[in-house]
């Protein structure tokens, strides 16, 4: 899953605020050889190793009470009616956004897509989830084993989403004024002539039929003139092999247009809605999307805007570097906008907003689209996102007064976050003192949360500082910023040792983003060269005490021995895990499945990887086939952890209670028995 993470444009700005790169720089031996230097040098190497830029505002949906956030949507989704299911899974994913829990976030997408009421909200949630797993053809590879459509969310058939809904009356009439007409009539375009069934044509249109057989001049004539009316001679004769055939066969592309134009123009809605299926059947590629969502738009026709929405979504987020594209998405009205994605306006530019910010958070493209997002948004919670959102971006473009008309209005609507971002604001005006009694009154009238006093701490000095940053840890362990000040502060202080605790501390809140060279040589000196029964046995000790760190320089000493590697990395992924480091944990548990010693230890890290991914379903066959090759421990948590995941039904506690029994009858490394020995006294 995605994070938001700054582009290169950006790191000057302080979204790039928190580089563990280089504060992991700060190693003991770097500590020492500075503590060694004259007292002039070590001052200035000192401060340009412990300079704390400010915690960045961040561009999410934060609020206060996130448990009472979560159960109004779970409420919701128990009571509303199918069209509204997937903007409120929509807003779940923002909330766990705002958390970080990448797992629930790609969740609440996944429901979102499963429950789409419309085949736009399905195209749109359907090319969201593909953007976000970029990069996972392992995983493709593994669906496929399972018997499960690699393409689990390809491309949908629009045209089968979107039935033919035309009432025609055939409008016949054959006598006028009690004069027989002629059966056939000629229709003239330049010097050529198409005899056509008069009956025929006047079916395909009110229009054609007053003409035909109304009381106009053209009722009475055998033959008319169809010169000026922007039809070639061999699209007419196509037009009278559809109102004999109904069909287009063998049309081309260019023709298809010219009779599309022909029949929006006598209101053909048939022969209309046949030339707009067959278009979308012929979209495929970039250049065929653009050149054709202009006529989508421009007459009317759902389906191929929707065909060419779709080839733009699915090659997110190439496309919105063609600037053709990017002006479709922000110059198409209202009107053009319903017809391209009928009414998952919001949702499409939620996605647009999402992938743009990602590309380059400062871009005009993002603003523009955010823009768009405040326009289409539905609720009140819709509208306080897409402000703050925008607010942001404003923000990082320093166009400060833009911004700070969005977090206020963004805070009105209940967005209590938005407060952070108005006192740095005001604060980047000389108003220090409004910035600290801002955060204060915010802190005073609702339950105080971690990041309320972290950002009071930026405007006070001293105890004051210190004791809002204590604060702000003690209510949110995972805030990084305050640990990074202490370390700083206690560096300045020549106070090395508290300095390098809090670095340590640190260490478990970078999610994935330490390099794995640099963590180990910040973890190697933890251990000495102890022989392979002593490393399990220190393993074994440093596991059960939640030791992860030191769990992790053991595992790092044995995977340069000859140890069975396998089981090792799959450990590695779950200390990774621990340490909220899921991007980490999956590359480990792909090595593990590369160096598996046998088959069913393989399909145990296959499910695993599976389980993780959200294929809870998948991950509990991989766990079946493993266990039919060889009963073993990890097998039956495997399966007892992804049943207990994927089923609803209250009553399959009983099941999963037994598969714990049978895991702990196998053999195991002991490594994960009290784990397992725990949960089963939950359930």
């Amino acid at each position: 899953m995605k994070t938001f993470f700054p582009s290169e444009s950006c790191k000057e700005t302080q979204l790039n605020a928190l580089n563990p790169q280089s504060w992991l720089q700060v190693e003991r031996g770097k500590l020492s050889k500075i503590s060694s230097q004259p007292s002039s040098s070590s001052s200035s190497s000192i401060e340009s190793l412990i300079k704390v830029p400010e915690p960045p505002i961040l561009p999410f949906f934060k609020p206060v009470d996130y448990v009472e956030v979560l159960a109004q949507i779970h409420e919701e989704l128990e009571s509303c009616s199918p069209q509204e299911r997937s903007n409120l899974y929509l807003l779940q994913y923002q909330v766990f956004r705002g958390l970080g829990e990448i797992k629930l976030m790609r969740r609440s997408l996944r429901a979102a897509w499963q429950k789409a009421s419309s085949a736009h909200e399905k195209l749109v949630f359907g090319a969201w989830l593909k953007y976000e797993k970029q990069g996972e053809d392992l995983i493709a590879d593994l669906l496929g084993t399972c018997g499960k459509c690699a393409q689990e969310f390809g491309p949908i058939d629009v045209a089968s989403q979107l039935p033919l809904d035309i009432n025609v009356d055939s409008h016949e009439r054959l006598f006028i004024n009690g004069n027989q007409i002629s059966r056939h009539v000629s229709f003239r375009i330049g010097d050529e002539k198409i005899v056509c069934d008069r009956k025929k044509i006047s079916c395909l249109s009110a229009p054609f039929n007053a003409m035909l057989n109304g009381c106009f001049t053209e009722s009475l004539c055998e033959e008319i003139d169809l010169s000026e009316n922007n039809i070639s001679p061999s699209g007419m004769r196509a037009v009278n092999e559809f109102s004999i055939s109904s069909s287009l066969n063998e049309v081309p592309t260019n023709l298809l247009l010219e009779i599309l134009v022909f029949a929006n123009k006598f209101c053909c809605e048939r022969l209309k809605d046949a030339c707009d299926r067959k278009l979308a059947s012929q979209v495929s590629t970039r250049e065929d999307a653009v050149e054709l969502m202009e006529y989508a738009l421009e007459e009317n026709t759902p389906i191929l805007a929707a065909s060419c929405l779709q080839v733009f979504l699915r090659d997110l987020p190439d496309c919105l570097n063609d600037d053709r594209v990017v002006e479709i998405f922000l110059q198409a009205n209202r009107q053009q906008r319903s017809i391209m994605v009928g009414s998952a306006s919001f949702s499409l530019y939620s996605l647009l907003s999402e992938v743009a910010m990602h590309l380059d958070p400062r871009s005009d493209k993002a603003a523009c689209f955010l823009e768009q997002l405040i326009e289409y948004a539905e609720t009140d919670r819709q509208r306080l996102i897409a402000l703050h959102q925008l607010g942001c971006v404003r923000f990082w473009r320093k166009e400060y007064e833009e911004a700070k008309h969005l977090f206020e209005a963004a805070l009105n609507a209940g967005h209590v976050y938005s407060v952070a971002a108005l006192a740095r604001i005001g604060y980047s005006k000389g108003h220090k003192l409004w910035a600290y009694e801002k955060l204060s009154s915010v802190i005073s009238t609702v339950a105080p949360l971690g990041w309320m006093h972290q950002e009071r701490s930026l405007y006070c000095e001293g105890e004051k500082c210190w004791e809002d940053l204590e604060k702000a840890t003690e209510l949110d362990p995972t805030l990084t910023y305050p640990y990074m000040y202490r370390a700083a502060s206690l560096m300045r202080s020549q106070n090395t040792q508290d300095a390098l605790a809090e670095i340590n501390r640190i260490l478990r809140m970078f999610e994935g983003r330490v390099a794995a060279s640099q963590l180990r040589t910040l973890v190697r000196e933890h251990v000495d060269n102890w022989t392979a029964a002593d490393c399990w046995l220190q393993l074994y000790d440093r596991w059960s005490s939640v030791d992860d760190i030191g769990s992790l320089s053991v595992i790092y000493q044995m995977l340069e021995s000859d140890a069975a590697k396998g089981v090792l990395y799959f450990r590695q992924s779950l200390l990774l895990l621990r340490l909220n480091c899921p991007e980490a944990a999956m590359r480990s548990l792909q090595l593990a499945r590369q160096h598996a010693s046998s088959e069913h230890e393989r399909l145990v890290y296959e499910g695993w990887i599976l389980y993780d991914t959200g294929h809870c379903e998948e991950g509990l066959q991989k766990a079946e086939e493993s266990i039919k090759i060889k009963r073993s421990f990890e097998a039956f948590f495997l399966k007892a952890y992804a049943l207990a995941d994927s089923s609803q039904d209250p009553s399959c506690s009983s099941t999963v209670v037994s598969l714990l029994e049978d895991a702990l009858k196998c053999p195991s490394d002991r490594l994960r028995k009290g784990i397992e020995q725990s949960w089963k006294c939950l359930c």
